[in-house]
């Protein structure tokens, strides 16, 4: 599931989040992959990023980018057998 992906209209059935001035568009078919994340941005000498602490997710891909929720994980798991 990727995270992240600049956009300019919100499409028919995205939910729209809005908090302290910043708009966040989740499509339909990721939310319950997402609900109870909690979003934060990271700006030090390291890094300026987005970080997400999702307690739905069994696993993500190095950069951070992606991850998988524990059906998406099942899922995998039933297409190799």
């Amino acid at each position: 599931m990727q995270c992240l992906k600049q956009l300019d209209e919100k499409a028919k059935f995205d939910e729209l989040i809005e908090d302290k001035g910043v708009k966040i568009l989740i499509d339909p078919k990721a939310l319950m992959h997402v609900i109870r994340t909690k979003m934060d941005f990271v700006d030090d000498k390291l890094r300026s990023e987005f970080v997400f602490i999702n307690p739905n997710s069994k696993g993500q891909c190095g950069c951070g980018e992606s991850f998988m929720t524990a059906s998406s994980t099942e899922a995998a798991k039933r297409g190799r057998s």
